[in-house]
């Protein structure tokens, strides 16, 4: 079944910022929404992926994607140029129904002295809380710890997600207990761990995650962590 997309919550808002509509889908983001409804990981060449922003969006168009976000590592340059090309076809085609898009990032955090990723959503990306993190290099000192990205993310209005949890060097258990106390607002529960073809969630990972999701009450979120030239597939 489809998500369904909430109108605008605040007219006053960009709708790439709309924390509270993103919120939403979160809400109802299940196993089969990533790759071809929602997709909210992949990346472009302005960080370590190798599609060129215009030809993710042609993509994203093909595919048939209600909403995604383009999550390069500490750089909103791609969500930039596909946000100017989105406006502008808005104003060409009124009635060329177009994928929503919210701004992401991606950013190397440390927790547990755990080198981790956090993702962070629907921030504003001029606000001086993530400026730290946009500068296309990964942060240093206490800039890199979660605490501060997780309150970084939300003082620019945006939701926080643990990345693929089960790819780190601790456990899910022990990582998204602490995340949670630094506010997190989400995992990212429905991941391909073994680069499968087609892309499918691992069922193995995903029980894992779903357990500690619900006990924590966290958002449910998915994406196929694109590095290279397909959304469909993370290399």
């Amino acid at each position: 079944m489809a998500v369904e997309l909430a109108p605008a919550s605040n007219p006053l808002i960009p709708v790439a910022q709309d924390a509270v509509a993103l919120r939403q889908v979160f809400e109802q983001i299940h196993a089969g929404s990533c790759p071809t409804s929602f997709n909210f990981h992949m990346h472009t060449v302005n960080s370590d992926g190798q599609l060129q922003p215009e030809i993710l969006m042609q993509q994203a168009i093909a595919i048939g994607l209600q909403g995604f976000a383009i999550t390069d590592h500490h750089s909103v340059n791609g969500y930039r140029v596909v946000q100017r090309w989105l406006d502008e076809q808005r104003l060409e085609r009124h009635d060329r129904r177009l994928p929503h898009l919210w701004v992401g990032a991606e950013v190397t955090s440390q927790l547990l002295d755990t080198e981790v990723h956090i993702l962070g959503y629907a921030f504003d990306p001029a606000s001086p809380s993530m400026q730290p993190y946009l500068q296309c290099h990964a942060p240093q000192g206490n800039d890199a710890e979660a605490e501060r990205v997780i309150g970084a993310i939300h003082q620019a209005g945006g939701l926080a997600v643990l990345a693929h949890p089960v790819r780190y060097k601790r456990s899910p258990e022990d990582l998204i207990p602490q995340a949670v106390r630094f506010g997190i607002d989400g995992v990212e529960t429905y991941y391909a761990y073994n680069n499968p073809s087609p892309w499918q969630t691992s069922p193995e990972q995903t029980r894992r995650v779903q357990r500690l999701s619900a006990v924590f009450n966290l958002l449910n979120t998915c994406g196929t962590d694109t590095h290279g030239l397909s959304l469909l597939q993370r290399l």
